[in-house]
């Protein structure tokens, strides 16, 4: 399809390619009687209006959407498209979930699997993406410097965040049994790194064989994890902006409401000391 050649060209990575195509799929489908180039802004949000209605699908959708369909309309079809951003859901402002350092702790002991074991690891010790995680390659794992370069992360870009110095043995040991070549963790196909799927799987089992199911945790979980213990350790949200890999300094606030759900929770230590002697 020209519009996978289009973005290609513009350096788009390959998981936007797909969600781009697939939006587009479903709006040709939609309008299954009419060529694309006949569609005019109109269309497109009554569209819109009726994927919200019918499937109750989110803000988050609903941009993925207007992204692609911008992107379609102006690349192939020379034709500008603005969606107003009244168009989108009303964002819900939900705080994420993370562990405690002491379910850190637990989940790493409960854990069999040496190769789950890494896993897991990275994705706390990290605050790797799953996409990032999955297409880790062995030659932007500096053990000497200790850190991790993350290649084409969220909006194609490149950065560079923490290996901990605690993995490294657990790394050697991986490498002695898989013999890793292109990536990390590789598929049964060769040079081909692992499906998603089976990394999430091995998050789950993890989380089951811990107990910690039950709470909901996923790897984001743990990549939000990193973030706020960081973050409670004293670093620079600047710092952990640049670790996250986030372009917006927003983004990387939202730990900050957690540092003060935190001190919410927190009894003055003239209330705890009177509090005893009641």
């Amino acid at each position: 399809m020209e519009l996978s050649n289009v973005m290609n060209a513009k350096g788009y990575a390959p998981k936007s390619i797909v969600n781009y195509l697939r939006e587009m799929r479903y709006l040709f489908a939609h309008f299954h009687d009419q060529h694309p180039r006949d569609l005019v802004h109109k269309d497109l949000v009554g569209y819109l209006n009726f994927v919200k209605r019918e499937h109750g699908v989110g803000r988050d959708k609903c941009r993925l959407f207007a992204a692609a369909a911008s992107f379609f309309y102006k690349h192939i079809f020379r034709t500008p498209l603005v969606f107003a951003s009244e168009l989108y859901p009303r964002k819900e402002f939900r705080l994420p979930e993370i562990l405690s350092q002491e379910q850190v702790i637990h989940l790493l002991e409960s854990i069999k699997n040496p190769k789950h074991k890494l896993v897991i690891g990275l994705f706390y010790g990290t605050g790797m993406r799953l996409g990032e995680l999955c297409g880790l390659k062995m030659e932007c794992i500096d053990r000497k410097n200790f850190q991790i370069k993350i290649e084409g992360g969220k909006g194609n870009k490149d950065r560079f965040t923490l290996l901990p110095k605690h993995l490294l043995p657990e790394m050697e040991a991986y490498y002695r049994h898989y013999r890793p070549k292109i990536y990390l963790f590789e598929g049964h196909k060769l040079g081909l790194p692992h499906n998603e799927r089976s990394i999430q799987d091995a998050v789950r089992k993890a989380m089951k064989d811990s107990g910690l199911e039950r709470f909901g945790f996923s790897s984001h979980s743990l990549r939000h994890s990193f973030a706020t213990h960081l973050l409670d350790q004293g670093n620079d949200i600047h710092t952990i902006k640049e670790l996250l890999g986030h372009s917006k300094i927003e983004t990387t606030m939202i730990y900050l409401h957690l540092q003060q759900k935190k001190r919410a929770a927190l009894c003055s230590p003239l209330d705890f000391l009177l509090n005893t002697n009641e």
